[in-house]
C-alpha cells in the first residue's frame, strides 16, 4: 500500500467534504513517533459523515467488503491503494476522542492531518484486547510502546477510565506501577 499517496488524498477529500475524522491505528502510532508494522489504514470518523465517506471511497474505485453499526472496512483492487478501515464514532467516548484529536505533519511535513491523542489510541487499544484475545499480545505491545515513549506525560486518569471500562482495571494498575 502507499501509504503516502491514499493518506494524502483521503485526507484531502475528508477535509474539503468536511468529514470529522482522525488517524487510529499502525500509522497514527507512527506520527506519534512510535514505529510499527501495517498493512492498512484505519480511521476513527463521526458516524453521521460517513455517507460522506462512502461516496469518497467509492470515487477512488474502493469498495465496501464490510460494514456493520460500529466498523466499515473498504479494498481497492489496486494494490496501491490498500484496504482502509473505519471505526465509527457516535458514542460520547469516541466522539470525545475526535474533539481531543490534533493535527500532526506526516511523511516529512508534507501532509498534515488529525491524529489521536496517545492516551485515546490505548482506549481503542483496549477495546479491541478486550473484544478479541486472539490480539492480545499486539495491542498489548502497542499498549506498552506508548506506555514507554510517553510515561508520566499521560492523562492516567483518562487511561484508568478505559481500562475500567472494559473490566481491566488490573492490568492498568499494572502498568501503572512500573511507569513512575
Amino acid at each position: 500500500m502507499d501509504f503516502k499517496k491514499v493518506l494524502a488524498f483521503l485526507a484531502r477529500d475528508f477535509e474539503v467534504n468536511g468529514v470529522s475524522y482522525a488517524l487510529i491505528g499502525g500509522i497514527a502510532l507512527g506520527a506519534l513517533g512510535i514505529i510499527r508494522a501495517t498493512v492498512d489504514l484505519d480511521f476513527l470518523v463521526k458516524k453521521d459523515d460517513l455517507k460522506k465517506v462512502r461516496e469518497i471511497m467509492e470515487s477512488h474505485g474502493y469498495k465496501t467488503v464490510y460494514e456493520s453499526e460500529n466498523v466499515s472496512q473498504y479494498l481497492s483492487e489496486l494494490k496501491p491503494f490498500g484496504s482502509v478501515d473505519f471505526l465509527h464514532a457516535f458514542r460520547p467516548v469516541s466522539l470525545s476522542m475526535l474533539g481531543r484529536a490534533g493535527r500532526i505533519k506526516v511523511f516529512d511535513g508534507e501532509i498534515e492531518i488529525p491524529v489521536l491523542q496517545p492516551e485515546d489510541i490505548v482506549g481503542l487499544k483496549v477495546q479491541a484486547l478486550a473484544n478479541n484475545s486472539e490480539r492480545r499480545e499486539w495491542e498489548l505491545a502497542d499498549i506498552k510502546r506508548v506506555f514507554e515513549k510517553y510515561g508520566q506525560e499521560l492523562d492516567w486518569d483518562r487511561l484508568r477510565y478505559y481500562f475500567e471500562l472494559f473490566d481491566l482495571g488490573d492490568l492498568y494498575y499494572e502498568y501503572r506501577k512500573r511507569i513512575k
